[in-house]
């Protein structure tokens, strides 16, 4: 139990940080993969700690997502931003064309390369505030980068923190509008995870609740602490710590 508990928890660390960081969980992933064989990255693994990050960001916008009749065009916003995700997210699913963006390859050279762009985009002056320039133009072009999130190594939070950027939202207000699309991307995720999960013969267990539970931990403490620091500090450390990770990643393949 003791090193199935350690899985969970690293494996928890990895989905709670990488899910809202402008980072590449897969990257992590595979990083991680390749320093400790994983024995639990199972299906419903992965479906617990989706479900966890879920819960997070649920719980730290309560007020704004809970509260229909005074944020309903929130609400609005939020589900129009997501369907070019839910489109093209789906045909590349059902088609089995998402597999073939699933390698390290893809994955190191993603890294790299939005790592750049977010790099380029941050340099970006702000001119909107979420409160009067977040429309539905606004919201479906930031729906539309966040469609390459579904190449592994790209970041959700990382492509539309950096949509965000480049349409002129300081960083505090394009991470908002990251962490608000990231609720129906996690609810697809999971949903799509579930689906998949009665497919197969799978029982619950304690892990699983665990899993929940450190997710939700780790992902309710990254949101605080990096609302906090993009309102302080640029997002050149992450550019820089992508760019290491894309290095690491060239010497697993070319090495």
């Amino acid at each position: 139990m003791n090193s199935d508990f350690f899985e969970i928890f690293l494996l928890s660390i990895i989905q709670g940080v990488s899910e809202f960081l402008p980072v590449s969980s897969a990257a992590h992933l595979i990083l991680a993969s390749n320093i400790y064989e994983f024995k639990n990255q199972s299906l419903l693994i992965d479906i617990s700690l989706h479900l966890g990050s879920l819960l997070a960001i649920l719980f730290y916008f309560k007020n704004d997502i809970f509260n229909f009749n005074k944020n309903k065009n929130l609400f609005y916003k939020i589900i129009i931003g997501t369907i070019p995700l839910i489109i093209i997210g789906y045909f590349l699913y059902t088609t089995n064309i998402i597999d073939y963006f699933r390698n390290i390859k893809v994955i190191a050279w993603a890294t790299l390369f939005f790592g750049i762009l977010l790099y380029i985009a941050d340099k970006n002056k702000f001119l909107k505030k979420i409160d009067t320039d977040f429309n539905i133009k606004s919201v479906l072009v930031i729906g539309f980068f966040q469609v390459l999130a579904l190449i592994p190594g790209v970041s959700r939070a990382g492509i539309t923190i950096t949509a965000g950027r480049i349409l002129g939202f300081d960083r505090t207000d394009s991470t908002k509008i990251s962490f608000y699309l990231s609720i129906p991307a996690l609810l697809g995720a999971s949903t799509l995870g579930i689906k998949d999960l009665f497919k197969e013969n799978i029982d619950f267990n304690l892990l699983v609740l665990i899993g929940v539970f450190l997710s939700f931990l780790f992902s309710l403490i990254t949101i605080k602490i990096f609302l906090k620091f993009v309102k302080n500090f640029s997002l050149n450390v992450f550019v820089v710590y992508r760019i290491f990770l894309a290095i690491v990643l060239f010497y697993i393949i070319y090495f």
